[in-house]
């Protein structure tokens, strides 16, 4: 059995009539996001814009809610999220929004209802910083980007 953690959760006027955040599935990490759009939106190819989801969260300390794109707009529509993910932070109180970009060819029409993100709620640990004039070493050091799995000579 998953620990369960209660959020507070406050519906916007113009989310009345629209599901609150949900699991599709038993074992689902992320809830489905639905667009509050008043009129539809048109995401021409290579716009992007937010659209509101009519409601607004408190994330408990420790916690941050993460945006992230439905991999079904993505895949068939390449609408995608375009801060991905987006963090909500804790102290966040406003609307929570989603910045979905059109990476397609052709226009994509986001519609009231229509289920455009989701969101997934996740433990963060705060750090502190501690300078060092050398870090441990490790097999892979200060390779960079696409350095790993390959072999030096």
């Amino acid at each position: 059995m998953p620990v369960v953690t209660a959020v507070n959760i406050k519906r916007l006027a113009s989310g009345h009539d629209l599901p609150l955040p949900a699991y599709q599935t038993e074992h689902a990490a992320g809830m489905d996001l639905s667009a509050a759009v008043e009129a539809d939106v048109v995401l021409q190819p290579g716009a992007h814009a937010i659209i509101p989801t009519g409601f607004a969260i408190a994330v408990p300390h420790g916690f941050e809610a993460q945006v992230r794109p439905r991999s079904g707009l993505a895949a068939k529509n390449a609408v995608t999220v375009l801060n991905s993910p987006g963090t909500i932070d804790s102290d966040y109180r406003g609307e929570i929004g989603v910045i979905l970009i059109n990476h397609g060819k052709t226009a994509f029409t986001v519609t009231r209802g229509m289920r455009v993100a989701q969101m997934v709620v996740a433990p963060v640990r705060a750090i502190m910083w501690q300078e060092k004039e050398d870090l441990d070493n490790t097999d892979r050091g200060d390779g960079g980007f696409g350095s790993t799995g390959t072999h030096k000579s």
